[in-house]
């Protein structure tokens, strides 16, 4: 498990009322940095709105895939976000591929808008000048994994899309991908922008999680809401290359 596992929860829901995001990312970068520096061999990461800007309006496509009546509903009992995949596959047969259609369409128009966030290449780069390897986990389909790495010519592998199962926030994704590298989870860190799925996936391996919050979305009550705390939060791709470097020994 990772070295922050260790760490008391009553830490991290201090958050609510005190310490800024940044004091509580210099808190933890001061945890680590204080012991022995660990060892990390791969980086896993999201792909819509960690490696790609975000351009689906995901409110919009939930309410197009239940309603606006059932979307309230559902939302109200999901603070921290729904997960549509899942309540999709609670549907008849019928509801479900109307669903999915409306999904696939709102997931092809994003595709004509695709653009790779900043700061991804710059990192893959250094990444791979440290013989780290890299991963992708999305919730997105493989067409759109496929285009993504064609278009900005930087691959990841293993590249698991929606078609593998079970999906984000289950940790079988990144389980996989540790036994594909053979390496184990506590040696490797997800970086993704869902406290629900990225978060969730990367703690319940065992790994190292990474936050990756562009418009400071998330609130105190929101980390309180959550049973998975990341161990690392950041505004940008560029605050990760500074903080694997300061915090971890980077090596193959």
């Amino acid at each position: 498990m990772p070295i922050l596992a260790s760490l008391p929860k009553t830490f991290f829901f201090s958050l609510q009322s005190g310490p800024s995001m940044a004091h509580f990312n210099t808190c933890i970068s001061s945890t680590i940095t204080a012991q022995k520096k660990a060892r990390l061999r791969g980086v896993v990461f999201d792909m819509d709105g960690t490696l790609t800007v975000p351009v689906i309006d995901f409110a919009a496509m939930y309410k197009a895939v239940l309603d606006e009546e059932e979307y309230k509903i559902i939302r109200s009992k999901n603070p921290s976000g729904i997960d549509i995949l899942h309540h999709i596959e609670t549907l008849s047969p019928n509801k479900q591929t109307k669903a999915y259609q409306i999904i696939a369409d709102f997931e092809r128009q994003g595709l004509d808008r695709l653009q790779i966030m900043p700061g991804a290449k710059e990192l893959c780069s250094h990444l791979d000048s440290k013989q780290v390897r890299r991963g992708l986990i999305t919730r997105n389909v493989k067409e759109a994994v496929d285009l993504f790495h064609l278009r900005f010519g930087v691959t990841f592998f293993p590249a698991l899309s929606r078609e593998f199962r079970p999906y984000k926030p289950d940790p079988a994704p990144l389980l996989h991908i540790c036994s594909t590298w053979d390496i184990h989870p506590n040696e490797v860190i997800m970086v993704g922008d869902s406290l629900k799925d990225d978060i969730a996936c990367g703690s319940r391996a065992g790994a190292f999680t990474c936050l990756l919050d562009e418009t400071g979305r998330y609130t105190p009550a929101d980390f309180a809401a959550v049973d998975h705390k990341p161990d690392f939060k950041v505004s940008s791709l560029d605050e990760v290359y500074t903080l694997l470097d300061a915090n971890f020994e980077l090596s193959p």
